[in-house]
């Protein structure tokens, strides 16, 4: 049985849950990745997740179903060992991004579909559409153009500084 985490790791883990929840996700999805972004080790069993969450296994189950789904964490076993654990998966927030460029994809061929339908309205009418479009398109183009340079940047090895970080260290 784990011991509570302290303060800040709780507040923390309910801080990626509501943030999964403001995105239409589950909180509890959230709250078992934000544990498992910070807890040590890095993979946790899901009696492990339970004791530290407070929450069902059942409920540990769904959510990490759904988790494993979205391409952010795995199962994985250790040597020697009958349990299974999780952990978050490795280049996970880049294959969410390519997931996304897909999403992206999508809604822009459907904004495309919708132009066709009312191809002879009036500008009022295939603005809504054009513009739905038109952010899509856009994003389309740009994001793999952002992944080949994060991509880079992590073959070289270099760290991405924040505003507020470039602010601090002058």
């Amino acid at each position: 049985m784990k011991s509570i985490p302290p303060l800040e790791h709780q507040q923390f883990i309910e801080t990626v849950g509501l943030s999964f929840e403001l995105v239409g996700l589950p909180r509890m999805a959230g709250r078992i990745l934000g544990w498992l972004l910070i807890s040590n080790p890095p993979h946790q069993s899901p009696s492990e997740l339970a004791d530290v969450l407070q929450a069902s296994k059942g409920s540990i189950s769904t959510m990490t179903r759904l988790l494993m789904q979205l391409g952010l964490i795995e199962r994985t076993s250790l040597p020697g060992q009958r349990r299974d654990y999780f952990r978050l998966k490795p280049n996970a927030w880049a294959e969410l991004t390519t997931q996304r460029i897909t999403q992206i994809k999508t809604f822009r061929e459907l904004a495309e579909q919708g132009l066709k339908l009312i191809d002879s309205q009036t500008p009022e009418l295939r603005q809504r559409l054009e513009e739905m479009h038109d952010i899509h398109a856009f994003f389309e183009q740009e994001l793999p153009l952002m992944m080949e340079r994060w991509e880079q940047r992590q073959s070289n090895g270099l760290k991405v500084t924040t505003v507020n970080e470039r602010v601090r260290l002058n």
